[in-house]
């Protein structure tokens, strides 16, 4: 019995084992492609390709091969000139019990759906003319050196010199850029083909004849030769050869237009010593309120500036610029600046002319240096002198003239100055001052400092004084009802004097003011703010 149920017990045993191998067997066949967790590392890579993930696979290296077979069947199916950029592949590494990875098929279509949408079809080969932070793209390479030659041209007129377009050796990329040489020069070309055909020594016998004659010693006007002797552009060109879509591509005068016509470029002003708004405005063209607009650090018209502030503006330039050198010989009627003799006892509104200016004339050789037709800097190289220049001399006064104010708070002008009504028998028909009706008693200052002359009944005045001042003026303060100063008294501006009233030939409480020019009264409104 014992025997049976051994055998039994083995044949379960066996079919338990056929069962498991039977199913491990099955499992294996119908899962997708795995890899087993190694010591080594990772064994599944997710690919990512400009970021876009487009599988999962056990190597790197398999996904560089799949990318390379997808490559070639795009590159097969293209039709014309297309660029696809070359992306960038990153991976991101996971240490898997068991490693899952995408088929090769699925991601072969990713790796192609990617590369399509990066496609750009319909491409012809341009020149790209990169001036500043300004681009504009031609057919070929000769537009782009005759639009930089014919820029040039505005101002060498006599077609002196010539653009050419020479690889810079510097740039791995094919770029080219300017090179402004005189017209007869051996080009870049053919210095190469000359120094294949005849060596180095008749490139530089040609060059030789590229300077222009020397004229540091140079005696008299017939010496120097005339004309431009350097041309060039202000800004850094680069010509870089480009496929682009046959729309960004412009037709050659609208490349043109773009490049030289002028427009608006903002600038830095720096504020100089003496400078205003106003003066900033007219000095660089532009609307005073345009200059506020721009910069938010103005509040106004009237806000301050100070020197070496920085101030935006625009101006109208092109976005290619050109830099020339020109000798010139000039004949120019010049004048001599103002000169001055300041004289520190006259006050600043006085100024006498002591010699009346008188033009020179003069003949020069100059060099000048222009952006554009704007003048940088001028170098005199030989000048006779004709006729000698005068200045113009002046002398003025250093001292500030004294102010007035004034003399008492409130009042109102009961009576002008100058030809009136006899307010009663006996009153004077013109009158020689202002008067400010105010109760008896007001507080009456000294409109300006100044020497007290006189202090004291005056007739018609009533109580009066009169205040000599520095500048040969005399103040008058009248019809007082007290004096609290004396002659001989310095006082200042503002100081208490008197208080207003009602004495001598009066009509009632008031103060009558009075200033004097040499003797001769003057109204004091046009030197006093009464109101």
């Amino acid at each position: 019995m014992s025997h049976r149920s051994n055998r039994i017990h083995k044949i379960k045993t066996v079919t338990k084992i056929r069962v498991a191998l039977w199913v491990s067997a099955l499992f294996f066949v119908l899962l997708p492609p795995i890899r087993w967790w190694h010591a080594e590392g990772y064994n599944r890579f997710t690919v990512f390709m400009d970021g876009v993930e487009v599988g999962k696979v056990s190597d790197p290296a398999h996904a560089e091969k799949l990318y390379r077979d997808v490559r070639k069947e795009y590159a097969a199916g293209v039709t014309g000139i297309s660029l696809a950029t070359i992306p960038k592949f990153t991976y991101q590494g996971e240490e898997m019990i068991v490693g899952e990875v995408d088929a090769d098929e699925t991601i072969r279509t990713r790796m192609l759906e990617k590369l399509q949408q990066e496609e750009k079809k319909d491409l012809c080969r341009a020149y790209s003319i990169k001036v500043g932070g300004s681009m504009v793209s031609v057919a070929s390479a000769e537009d782009a050196r005759r639009l930089l030659q014919e820029t040039i041209g505005v101002y060498d007129t006599e077609g002196a010199f010539r653009v050419d377009l020479v690889k810079d050796c510097n740039r791995e990329l094919n770029v080219l850029v300017p090179e402004v040489v005189p017209a007869g020069a051996v080009s870049a070309a053919e210095e190469e083909e000359l120094l294949k055909c005849s060596g180095a020594g008749d490139v530089i016998e040609k060059e030789r004849g590229w300077e222009f004659a020397k004229t540091e010693e140079a005696q008299g006007f017939d010496a120097f030769t005339y004309g431009i002797t350097d041309i060039g552009f202000s800004e850094k060109i680069e010509v870089v050869e480009a496929y682009l879509p046959e729309a960004e591509v412009m037709d050659y005068a609208m490349a043109k237009s773009r490049l030289t016509e002028q427009q608006e470029q903002q600038q830095i002003y720096k504020v100089q010593s003496g400078d205003t708004l106003s003066e900033i405005s007219l000095k660089v063209g532009l609307p005073l309120d345009a200059i506020v607009a721009m910069n938010d650090e103005l509040e106004d018209e009237n806000s301050i500036i100070r020197v070496d502030q920085e101030l935006i503006i625009t101006v109208p330039e092109p976005q290619l610029s050109v830099v020339w050198t020109e000798v010139a010989r000039d004949n120019r009627i010049f004048d001599l600046p103002t000169q001055y003799i300041y004289n520190d006892s006259w006050y600043t509104d006085k100024k006498v002319t002591r010699q009346q200016p008188s033009a020179g004339y003069h003949e020069t050789v100059a060099q000048i240096t222009r952006r554009n037709d704007e003048e940088v800097s001028t170098e005199v190289l030989y000048e006779e002198v004709g006729m000698e220049a005068v200045a113009k001399v002046i002398e003025v006064g250093t001292q500030v003239p004294p102010s007035y104010i004034k003399p008492i708070s409130g009042g109102r002008i009961s009576s002008g100055f100058g030809p009136r009504t006899a307010p009663k028998p006996g009153a004077s028909t013109y009158h020689k001052g202002v008067d400010l009706a105010t109760p008896t008693g007001t507080t009456v200052w000294a409109s300006c400092g100044g020497t007290v002359t006189f202090a004291g009944w005056g007739g018609a005045y009533g109580n009066v004084i009169f205040i000599d001042h520095s500048d040969g003026r005399q103040t008058r303060y009248a019809h007082l009802s007290k004096i609290y100063v004396s002659v001989g008294q310095h006082v200042d501006q503002g100081q208490k004097i008197a208080a207003s009233g009602n004495t001598g030939r009066s009509t009632g409480p008031h103060l009558h003011f009075e200033m004097r020019i040499g003797g001769t009264p003057v109204d004091p409104r046009k030197y006093v703010n009464l109101y």
